[in-house]
């Protein structure tokens, strides 16, 4: 699987005492009609434990340019999200407070419809309930055969 390219965003969740994030790669469009996404992360980690808590999200589609961000979003032991965008324009999502990187190449608020336990990862279908407004332009980020890329 490490040989199929696949976009990279940064999912962010705010569950009222923190703000949490996480690198993924494991992200789609599931339905048009009514929009609905999958995002799947690991069941062992926080990243789950607190988006099965809060039940909404916002997805961050990110750039070429931002390799960096999304290490540090994937890196063990991270800190607070409020932390890894110290120094990075970002706005709250009006309807999941979530953290939104303004220079996304777009990003979405979700409302969990579902979870589904698969083995070692939880996936969740939610329904894009907004659609926050970024600025972000150029070629996406993508990660393949373990290493980021852009496309361009």
């Amino acid at each position: 699987m490490a040989l199929l390219p696949t976009g990279v965003a940064v999912v962010t969740v705010a569950d009222g005492r923190d703000d949490v994030g996480a690198t993924v790669s494991a992200f789609g469009s599931v339905s048009a009609d009514p929009p609905v996404v999958s995002v799947s992360v690991g069941a062992e980690g926080y990243m789950a434990e607190v988006i099965e808590e809060v039940g909404a999200f916002a997805v961050n589609v990110l750039g070429a340019g931002q390799r960096a961000l999304a290490g540090r979003f994937a890196a063990e032991g991270r800190p607070s999200a409020r932390l890894l965008v110290s120094g990075q324009s970002h706005h709250r999502g009006g309807l999941t407070r979530a953290i939104v990187l303004d220079d996304a190449l777009s990003a979405l608020e979700c409302s969990v419809r579902q979870s589904v336990l698969v083995g070692d990862h939880v996936v969740f279908l939610a329904d894009v309930v907004g659609l926050p407004v970024v600025t972000g332009t150029g070629a996406a980020l993508v990660r393949w055969a373990g290493r980021y890329h852009s496309l361009d």
